[in-house]
């Protein structure tokens, strides 16, 4: 996109369709983690297109020849607590030998700034591939204090994917982090006054554990 070069939203469309029941109020707790499931894997099928593969060989039932494969192994997804748990089955799915690392981070109600409770550390993060996770990229603070974190325990290649995100939080994020991609199913129109994305998907991590 023109005005935000760095974020790439992905149209297709049974990404927005499954996006639209998401978005739904009416969408019961079970169906909300199950389209998530769902476009999650969808998006991670984007986000790793340009992963870069090794060629191994390979012996069929009929003879030996070349094939490529991912270095899964070295491949950490960071799911930021609690909302982007919902995105972890649907990747593990896909790519089971891959890494989970967490990094758990909140929003403070009043100060709308990112306080950080929980992270992992890395062994070698700087020879690994990142996919950071979260259903929401609302103001943007935690997204780049969770990528702050990274790239001082030494990671390079990051990447952010997420279902919806506001203008205001893509404009500040990649200020912060041009290098770092995102992946999103729509950009959103703003931030209302207590910084939720409208028209918005609810408060995800509410919806996806049953609480308020």
């Amino acid at each position: 996109m023109k005005q935000f070069p760095t974020l790439t939203v992905t149209n297709h469309p049974l990404i927005q369709h499954k996006l639209t029941y998401i978005r739904d109020k009416s969408t019961s707790k079970r169906e909300f983690k199950a389209l998530i499931d769902e476009v999650g894997a969808l998006l991670t099928y984007e986000i790793t297109r340009d992963l870069p593969l090794t060629a191994v060989e390979v012996e069929t039932p009929l003879q030996k020849t070349e094939c490529h494969k991912i270095d899964d192994r070295n491949l950490v997804i960071v799911p930021l607590l609690r909302a982007g748990l919902g995105f972890v089955d649907s990747i593990q799915d896909l790519i089971p030998n891959c890494i989970v690392s967490h990094v758990g981070m909140y929003r403070d109600h009043v100060t709308k700034e990112p306080v950080t409770y929980y992270t992992n550390e890395m062994h070698n993060p700087g020879e690994k591939s990142f996919i950071m996770v979260d259903p929401m990229l609302a103001t943007g603070g935690s997204a780049v204090a969770a990528v702050d974190f990274l790239k001082a325990s030494g990671a390079r290649d990051i990447r952010f994917m997420c279902l919806v995100a506001a203008p205001e939080g893509v404009e500040l994020f990649a200020k912060a982090h041009p290098d770092v991609p995102i992946f999103a199913a729509a950009l959103d129109e703003k931030l209302n006054e207590d910084a939720y994305i409208l028209p918005g998907l609810g408060d995800a991590g509410d919806r996806l554990f049953g609480t308020n």
